[in-house]
């Protein structure tokens, strides 16, 4: 009992002790002494003495890209540039993506997405939209020899910017590259 006693006489001062008014300070943080556990760091706009431009926020290294936007060297503003890099993409690109039973369904799953409500399920060019005649013109049949004699460089460049004719939309902006890759290898095996 006196030991009990004792033992909270010290441990109750030691508590309130502990315990602070300001709710944002909890009291001492003992890391060291580089004060590693409240950084001092500098705010993005603010000056900053220690970089050359005095600046805190830097712009990206020169010919830097952000993580997952590789820019695609084949441009597509206009018709005429459009078929001659078309054409250019099919020779020199090659599907970097291997394929497995797992890419044919990621690829199927970004076909029925993207695809299907133009090109059908079956990618005969009978999807909803032309069969409830919203589309002016009849979607190309993906599983026919025009289409699947294209090379893989080819078609993943008319699905980044869509076709010559402009009645299919470039979808590059919406379907990332590696899924587009994936799609093409699916457009191969919905022909057989």
């Amino acid at each position: 009992m006196k030991y009990k006693n004792l033992l909270i006489l010290l441990l109750v001062p030691l508590f309130f002790a502990s315990c602070n008014k300001n709710k944002n300070n909890p009291g001492y943080a003992f890391m060291g002494k580089y004060d590693m556990y409240y950084s001092k760091y500098y705010k993005a706009y603010s000056p900053n003495p220690i970089l050359p431009n005095g600046m805190t926020n830097q712009l990206p290294p020169e010919g830097s890209v952000a993580r997952g936007n590789m820019p695609f060297p084949y441009p597509g503003s206009n018709i005429g540039e459009k078929a001659v890099n078309q054409t250019k993409a099919g020779i020199e690109l090659t599907n970097p993506v291997v394929v497995n039973d797992q890419v044919l369904a990621e690829g199927k799953e970004t076909y029925r997405i993207f695809c299907s409500d133009c090109h059908g399920i079956k990618g005969k060019g009978d999807g909803h939209l032309y069969t409830a005649k919203l589309f002016p013109a009849k979607p190309t049949s993906l599983v026919e020899p025009y289409v699947q004699n294209k090379p893989d460089g080819e078609i993943y460049y008319v699905v980044t910017y869509g076709s010559i004719s402009g009645l299919m939309g470039a979808h590059g902006y919406m379907i990332p590259s590696e899924d587009r890759w994936k799609l093409v290898h699916y457009l191969r095996e919905l022909a057989k």
